[in-house]
C-alpha cells in the first residue's frame, strides 16, 4: 500500500482529499502545519506528498526545496494561486506537477496514481536484479560475490569464489586442472596447478554433505573436474 502525506492548512480540503484517496487504497496522513509537514516528509517513508503552496511557519517552496535535497519521490503542490511564476517556482524546486484549487479530487486520486506509476517504472528502470547462479541447493550472487548453500551463506576467498562460480556457469563440462588454472589464476599452466585441487577441496568442504561423495564437483579420474547437474 502506497503511503502518502497532505500537508495541508484547509482541514475541510486535506480530510476530502484523504477520504478520495484512502477509497482508491492509499494510506494517508495529514499535517497542517509546514515546519511539522518537513520533518514528517523528511523523516517517514512516504511515497508521495501532496503540498499546499501557503502554509504556517514553511511555505510549500521551502518545504518542496528541502524534500528534494534528500529525496526522490513525488511531490504534486496545490494552490489556489493561479500566477505563472509560482507554478513555475514551485517546478523549479523540484515538483512533479502543481494543481490549482478548486480541482476535484478525483482528478487529484488519478493524478497520484499516474506520479507513482512513472516513479515505479524509473525506479524499476534504474534498479538492475543482482545476477544469479542457482544449481541445486546452491545459490550464487555474482553481483554481491555471496555464496547460499541450502539457506545457509558460506565464507569464500576470491579465488574459491571464482572457480565455483566458473564451474557452475559450466554445468556438465570436464575442465583439466590446467585449464582451470589459467582461467582462474589468469596465468599459463606451467604455474603451481596443485593450488586447483586445494581450492577444489575447501570448495567441496563448504558445499558439500559428504566431501568423499560430492554431489557438486566431481573428480573425472585422469582429467579433471566437472560441475554436476
Amino acid at each position: 500500500m502506497s503511503k502518502i502525506l497532505i500537508v495541508e492548512d484547509e482541514l475541510a480540503i486535506a480530510e476530502l482529499e484523504k477520504d478520495y484517496l484512502e477509497l482508491s487504497g492509499f494510506s494517508v496522513d495529514i499535517e497542517s502545519s509546514g515546519d511539522v509537514g518537513a520533518k514528517r516528509a523528511l523523516a517517514e517513508n512516504y511515497d508521495l506528498i501532496i503540498l499546499d503552496l501557503m502554509l504556517p511557519n514553511m511555505d510549500g517552496f521551502e518545504i518542496c526545496k528541502k524534500v528534494r535535497e534528500e529525496k526522490n519521490i513525488p511531490v504534486i503542490m496545490v494552490s489556489a494561486k493561479k500566477d505563472d511564476i509560482d507554478k513555475i517556482r514551485g517546478l523549479g524546486l523540484g515538483a512533479d506537477d502543481y494543481m490549482t484549487k478548486p480541482f476535484s479530487p478525483s482528478e487529484l486520486v488519478a493524478r497520484v496514481k499516474a506520479h507513482l506509476a512513472r516513479y515505479e517504472r524509473l525506479i524499476g528502470t534504474n534498479t538492475k536484479e543482482n545476477e544469479l547462479v542457482q544449481i541445486r541447493g546452491i545459490k550464487i550472487d555474482k553481483t554481491a560475490r555471496r555464496v547460499y548453500v541450502n539457506g545457509e551463506e558460506k565464507i569464500f576467498t576470491t579465488k574459491e569464489f571464482d572457480l565455483l562460480t566458473f564451474l557452475a556457469q559450466n554445468p556438465n563440462h570436464v575442465y583439466t586442472k590446467e585449464e582451470l588454472f589459467q582461467e582462474i589464476w589468469d596465468m599459463e599452466s606451467i604455474g603451481d596447478i596443485a593450488t586447483v585441487t586445494v581450492h577444489i577441496k575447501k570448495i567441496r568442504e563448504k558445499i558439500e554433505i559428504n566431501t568423499s561423495k560430492p554431489q557438486y564437483i566431481e573428480t573425472i579420474w585422469g582429467v579433471g573436474y566437472r560441475f554436476k547437474v
